[in-house]
């Protein structure tokens, strides 16, 4: 990283600190301008990989005393909470029940991958509801007014994410996430279709097909835990057929090391 003179590097201590220096005093205020200048620095010189997939999204940072925000593409060099939004969405036949599956497209990380219905980065400033509906016209062209009517809000899971080959950039980051949960039933008659670059198409399995898919690894591995969840609070996966069943449940809602937000 190309740091400058308003960070101070303790490689004993392993901290990286910004701090205020006679030069710039203006910019302790300003910490985001900082933090911009630096990675866009270090996007020019080339200094990560990772940096090449610049979004122009803002992740808010949880836990000092004023708002600061650093470029999506940046969050995992400095290991940030980032925080999201993934819906799954079902339906309820004679045969039983069946998801809505994603093919990611192959310009994208994790390139061919299977993912949630729905899913997204809440940008600085949205709030998750919000976030659910915008992604849902954006990535699967589902109406507002549907989404705002039948989806529902289950809560969050939490967990490290560890960067591999598949996500693009440099191997093995970690990035602890939390996840907003949602799940939205509807008919036989709602059918997903691509509207922007982040999906190739889209197919209706039986909970059979996507536990298979699951096993296999052919979901992105953050999808496959939602999924899992998905299949906790539907009954689905349970004590009774899974010898693993509280270790999955408490790894899905690890306790991060790091302020979280109480509010977005």
């Amino acid at each position: 990283m190309p740091w400058n003179d308003d960070w101070t590097i303790d490689h004993d201590k392993k901290q990286v600190i910004l701090s205020a220096q006679e030069s710039s005093p203006d910019k302790v205020s300003r910490p985001s301008e900082v933090i911009d200048e630096t990675l866009k620095q270090a996007r020019k010189v080339g200094a990560f990989k990772v940096l090449e997939k610049w979004r122009n999204e803002l992740y808010k940072i949880h836990g000092p005393d004023r708002q600061i925000t650093m470029e999506r593409a940046g969050s995992p060099l400095f290991g940030i909470v980032t925080y999201g939004v993934h819906m799954t969405t079902y339906i309820n036949t004679e045969q039983g029940m069946k998801i809505w599956v994603p093919k990611r497209a192959q310009g994208k990380t994790y390139g061919g991958m299977l993912d949630n219905t729905v899913a997204g980065g809440i940008a600085t400033g949205e709030q998750p509801f919000e976030c659910i509906v915008r992604e849902a016209a954006e990535e699967a062209s589902f109406p507002e007014k549907l989404v705002r009517s039948k989806v529902k809000p289950c809560g969050t899971i939490s967990y490290f994410s560890f960067r591999d080959k598949r996500a693009g950039g440099e191997f093995g980051l970690l990035q602890p996430e939390v996840q907003f949960v949602y799940d939205m039933e509807v008919g036989p008659d709602v059918v997903p279709t691509p509207c922007d670059d982040e999906v190739e198409d889209f197919r209706l399995w039986t909970v059979d097909e996507v536990q298979g898919a699951i096993s296999q690894g052919l979901f992105k591995p953050n999808c496959a835990l939602l999924l899992l969840d998905f299949f906790i609070r539907h009954g689905i996966l349970t004590a009774q057929n899974e010898k693993d069943y509280v270790e999955i449940v408490s790894r899905l809602h690890r306790k991060l090391p790091f302020p979280t937000a109480t509010a977005l």
